[in-house]
């Protein structure tokens, strides 16, 4: 029971940096993190129940599907940071943008589909003893660490965090809970 729950810890530290990232925003407000955080709970439960429907379809072990996914994911994070930064910087006089409504909507809503499927990941490998803990474990992991990183960045403690630290970061919990779930497939 305790791996679910800290599984759902270790892949939500994302959202600690994306709340960092919204609470940076003057446009955005704490309330609009309140509702990111709703919808992504809706879907962290719709994930679990699809998760449990899906997983007798899959003919091979969900363990090393979801530990290959993550690694991947993980990578591919933390190389497209450093892709687009690269490009960013080959470019000159580039202005930069604020963020509008419409860009913290769509920050949520991809925050949400990943929590989803953070979500789903952690049932198939611990199905068939997946309890509902997970859905919240997951969902109120990343309540939290937006919201205490939103708090942050609104008393200008977190404003010092190198931008590319986030993505580093994220992309290795990813990367972290990738490995957990090989290590769990192999018995390691």
């Amino acid at each position: 029971m305790l791996l679910p729950v800290l599984s759902g810890l270790i892949v939500s530290v994302d959202a600690f940096f994306i709340g960092l990232s919204l609470g940076l925003q003057k446009r955005c407000r704490f309330l609009y993190l309140a509702i990111i955080n709703a919808a992504l709970l809706a879907l962290c439960i719709l994930g679990f129940f699809l998760a449990e429907q899906i997983y007798e379809w899959i003919p091979f072990d969900t363990d090393l599907v979801v530990g290959f996914s993550f690694i991947t994911l993980g990578l591919w994070y933390i190389l497209h940071y450093f892709i687009s930064q690269h490009r960013k910087h080959s470019k000159e006089n580039e202005k930069e943008e604020k963020a509008s409504l419409k860009t913290i909507v769509l920050v949520g809503l991809v925050m949400s589909v990943e929590a989803m499927l953070i979500t789903m990941g952690i049932t198939f490998i611990f199905l068939p003893g997946s309890t509902f803990l997970i859905p919240l474990a997951v969902a109120v992991a990343h309540f939290g660490y937006s919201a205490l990183s939103f708090y942050l960045a609104r008393t200008k403690h977190a404003q010092r965090i190198p931008f590319g630290v986030s993505h580093v970061v994220s992309g290795l919990a990813l990367i972290t809970y990738g490995l957990m779930a090989l290590f769990l497939e192999f018995g390691i």
